[in-house]
């Protein structure tokens, strides 16, 4: 019997547990071919921490002028092609992207996201992650992409998912971010912690997702508390991880259209930080 190449995605399909949502994932080919089809220059680059090396995925725009860095912090999933593919539209978008695999080093000879293979060894291994080390990762990785030639000296972070919560978390750890950007992540809830961000956090959530959204009041009235600028919007209908989910060739009509509007927004602020 021979399976078409549809029945045969399908058959992949796998359920993974996102920061504790099941969610479902399926193979990525289409986020590696358009990713394989950029015309855009794009580099894979060892950025040292202390003893550590992260390993890391870095896009440039076509630009006449320095451009603002964007620090993109993958999902559960590791460092995906997905993920590879959001930095290189970004770079589309007129900014230098890098994506650090926050899980160097993670796997057996010192490799990362790709050499851990399975989805649970990679979930895994993300949920063991030592926030420490995650903060000096992306200290080391911030400090690099400031300091590249095309860059004009303005970075700020966006995640997804768990990284949506490591981007919220990062900016109040590191005060040269100029803004923040999660994805269906929750914040910090230390009023201690939100006192340190002095960046703008701009959160985008799915109206189907409550396990996440039942966090934003918190987060609202600790960054009212602390005079911090924090604006949530929510996107009705779409469900949790619906910036992967609504670019996918199967996207349901509320992912899509919430992917499309949380990407529209997204650039419109960056554009005003971009000067």
């Amino acid at each position: 019997m021979t399976l078409n190449k549809s029945l045969m995605n399908r058959l992949m399909m796998m359920v993974a547990v996102c920061c504790g949502l099941c969610v479902p994932v399926v193979a990525q080919e289409w986020a590696k071919a358009r990713l394989e089809k950029s015309p855009r220059h794009m580099e894979w680059v060892k950025v040292k921490q202390g003893a550590r090396e992260i390993n890391c995925f870095v896009a440039f725009p076509e630009v006449k002028t320095k451009a603002t860095a964007v620090v993109v912090i993958h999902e559960i999933f590791g460092l995906s092609d997905w993920v590879r593919g959001v930095a290189d539209q970004l770079a589309e978008a007129g900014y230098v992207a890098i994506a650090p695999d926050l899980l160097s080093g993670a796997a057996p000879g010192g490799g990362g996201t790709a050499e851990l293979g399975s989805g649970d060894a990679v979930r895994k291994a993300v949920s063991a992650l030592n926030p420490e080390q995650v903060t000096a990762d992306l200290n080391a990785v911030t400090d690099y992409v400031m300091a590249l030639p095309a860059s004009n000296g303005k970075v700020v972070v966006g995640g997804f998912c768990w990284g949506g919560g490591q981007s919220f978390r990062f900016a109040a750890n590191n005060k040269k971010v100029k803004a923040a950007f999660p994805f269906y992540g929750s914040g910090p809830d230390d009023a201690s912690a939100i006192a340190r961000i002095s960046a703008p956090v701009y959160g985008f959530y799915a109206g189907n997702d409550e396990r996440i959204n039942g966090t934003i009041p918190k987060s609202t009235e600790l960054m009212k508390q602390a005079t911090k600028v924090y604006e949530p919007v929510t996107y009705e209908g779409a469900g949790h991880g619906f910036m992967r989910a609504g670019e996918a060739p199967d996207a349901s009509a509320a992912n899509k259209k919430a992917r499309e509007d949380a990407w529209k927004r997204w650039l419109g602020i960056l554009k005003k930080i971009q000067g």
